[in-house]
């Protein structure tokens, strides 16, 4: 018996990576897939003749589990629409949701242009919005739901040449706190969750070393398949990441420490108190890239 038999599952940007760890751990637990991808470029085009979501399906197969492809694309709202409707047409229902697909398209602030900024919104902000509005209804409905927003620290802690990236990231973060109060209420509940591993997204970052064996992508899904079963009903709104072989939690941005005086401040009298208060406790931002190495300039 699996942590998901009878279950059925959407993983969106499941062809490859670490939304095909998903959605392969996921069927191995007992759930029915519905396989989404579009095939598409890193940057979000789409002109590749390979079809990732039916090999995913044809390996889910092979191994024994349930999936169905789904070629839509989540940024726009009809087309999430239809990918979820693919789950109710093969499978009678959706239980489980993971908000996955993404692009990237890497620039600093003073090169990156609008399509650049509006495409990554649109696919990880807005594509998971699109499909977590029409799903969220049918759970509610049934009384029974798992949303699962995949996050970075690109948005939790930031990383250069990553504006449009991380803002999304981040907003993924917020969209899953509002969510989470809205459906906890009727048995849907909302995580989010900033992976670790190496893909066609870190190929570039990494040169030509071999990546370690803590970067394999698949090593995400565990957490994954937990926070979709039953026996994660009591976790909701929290933000999980992954480190190396360790599954961790983040904290919300939250009030450390504090400053007072009574009636208020002047401007002089916030810079004579702030080192001294405040300033104790400034954070670091940026995150640490594959391989322990820190980033230093993007790919323009």
């Amino acid at each position: 018996m699996g942590l998901l038999d009878g279950r059925v599952a959407i993983v969106t940007g499941a062809g490859r990576g670490i939304g095909r760890g998903f959605a392969v751990c996921l069927a191995s637990e007992g759930a029915a897939v519905v396989v989404n991808d579009l095939g598409a470029r890193l940057d979000g085009t789409t002109d590749q003749a390979d079809d990732p979501a039916a090999q995913v399906v044809a390996e889910i197969e092979a191994a024994g589990g349930q999936a169905v492809a789904n070629h839509d694309s989540v940024a726009d709202f009809a087309g999430a629409g239809r990918i979820v409707q693919t789950a109710v047409d093969a499978f009678g229902k959706v239980d489980i949701l993971v908000n996955n697909a993404g692009i990237v398209r890497d620039k600093s602030l003073v090169k990156m242009d609008e399509a650049d900024f509006d495409a990554v919104i649109g696919v990880h902000l807005k594509g998971a919005f699109n499909c977590s509005r029409h799903a969220a209804p049918l759970m509610k409905d049934a009384g029974y739901g798992r949303i699962i927003n995949i996050t970075s620290s690109a948005g939790l802690r930031g990383n250069f040449g990553q504006t449009n990236y991380g803002a999304a990231k981040a907003g993924l973060m917020g969209m899953t706190f509002v969510w989470a109060l809205e459906l906890g209420r009727y048995g849907v509940t909302v995580n989010a969750m900033a992976p670790a591993g190496a893909t066609r997204m870190t190929m570039g970052l990494m040169g030509d070393a071999e990546p370690p064996a803590h970067l394999d992508p698949s090593l995400n899904a565990p957490l994954v398949a937990f926070l979709s079963s039953d026996r994660a009903g009591h976790v909701n709104g929290q933000i999980f990441g992954r480190t190396e072989y360790s599954f961790t939690l983040f904290q919300t941005p939250r009030q450390i420490s504090w400053m007072y005086r009574d009636g208020g401040w002047t401007p002089s009298q916030v810079a004579d108190a702030f080192d001294a208060t405040l300033g104790q406790h400034l954070q670091p931002v940026g995150m640490v890239m594959p391989g322990g190495l820190a980033q230093s300039t993007a790919r323009s």
